[in-house]
């Protein structure tokens, strides 16, 4: 039976996330209905990508009796009412990242799914991606030695865009794309908390950084060097040194290719058939699969992007953003 799928959001995300998830075969996923704020821009989406259902309230699609998970794509300042409500009339959620805008918020979210027996994952949909696990093989088979340096960048020059800019809108580069960066390290490390961070970064005038730079150090002498920014063009790529030898990610958020010492790792990914806002995701793809694969086997958690996974995270953009000075109404 085909895994039914409900959309909290209509934008930009959700328009490239439903047209990945439109590759994969319909008997295994089923397009069942959208929501937003606006009945005529649901249906207006709902007819673009052949969604079966609108609703003009989110309220109305967590109450949709037949939908099996709900995608919940809106700004990230509504994540964490959208998945309590979501989760509160019985669906199982994978909702973007951030899943909320702070460790309690997070803390709750997760705690109340597992109270209600639902699935919930953040996504984080790097960790989907093939490269990351055909990396992690390489890695724990002694490919680079033992790893003892991650440097990784993400940015782009946008400082105008709002969700970036607006502290209202949860702004600032620490959860747009600081997420990623911190992503990369906790995976290769296997989800272990470093054991101190310390961090630097400019804020605007609303009192959200544009840019950050932070060093995250491990024991054994392991660190990582992180930096995001929304003020220019970052090399957006990542370096894993080991000490026999370096692994290079291009676009490692959203990786198709890998540089290793002896080979070079690709994959190709699917084309849709509307055109993709943002780079690579045909991706989503993965993170859709990663989604009914858990549900098929009955998991309450995604073991490639976990609730321990999230807390961290979360916990680690807290302390970036205490660090810089960035602090939301939510806190």
């Amino acid at each position: 039976m085909a895994t039914r799928w409900g959309f909290a959001g209509a934008g930009q995300i959700t328009h490239d996330f439903i047209t990945a998830l439109a590759t994969l075969p319909k008997s295994e996923h089923r397009l069942f209905a959208v929501a937003a704020q606006d009945l005529s821009r649901a249906e207006k989406f709902a007819k673009l990508h052949e969604v079966e259902k609108a609703y003009g309230s989110y309220k109305e699609l967590s109450q949709d009796k037949d939908i099996d998970v709900v995608y919940v794509g809106t700004i990230q300042t509504t994540h964490f009412d959208v998945v309590k409500l979501v989760l509160n009339a019985g669906k199982n959620v994978l909702c973007e990242k951030p899943m909320a805008l702070n460790l309690k918020q997070t803390t709750e979210l997760i705690a109340l799914a597992k109270s209600k027996g639902l699935f919930l994952m953040e996504a984080v949909w790097s960790r989907c991606f093939p490269i990351y696990e055909e990396i992690k093989k390489e890695i724990d088979s002694g490919c680079i030695g033992e790893v003892k340096q991650i440097i990784c960048s993400f940015g782009f020059r946008m400082p105008h865009i709002q969700r970036l800019c607006k502290k209202e809108m949860g702004g600032g580069t620490i959860l747009d794309l600081g997420v990623y960066t911190l992503q990369l390290p906790t995976f290769i490390f296997n989800g272990e908390k470093p054991e101190s961070v310390k961090a630097l970064g400019y804020l605007n005038e609303d009192g959200v950084d544009l840019s950050m730079s932070a060093t995250l150090k491990f024991k054994g002498d392991r660190m990582a060097t992180i930096l995001t920014s929304g003020l220019v063009n970052l090399p957006n790529e990542a370096f894993i040194v080991g000490t026999e030898g370096t692994i290079k990610i291009p676009n490692f958020w959203c990786p198709t290719r890998a540089e290793l010492p002896n080979r070079v790792i690709e994959i190709t990914l699917p084309t849709g058939k509307h055109e993709f806002n943002f780079p690579n995701s045909g991706g989503l793809s993965f993170e859709a699969a990663e989604v009914r694969s858990c549900l098929l086997k009955g998991l309450k958690e995604s073991p490639k992007i976990s609730h321990a996974d999230s807390l961290l995270l979360a916990e680690l953009e807290d302390e970036l953003r205490k660090q810089i000075g960035v602090v939301y109404d939510a806190d």
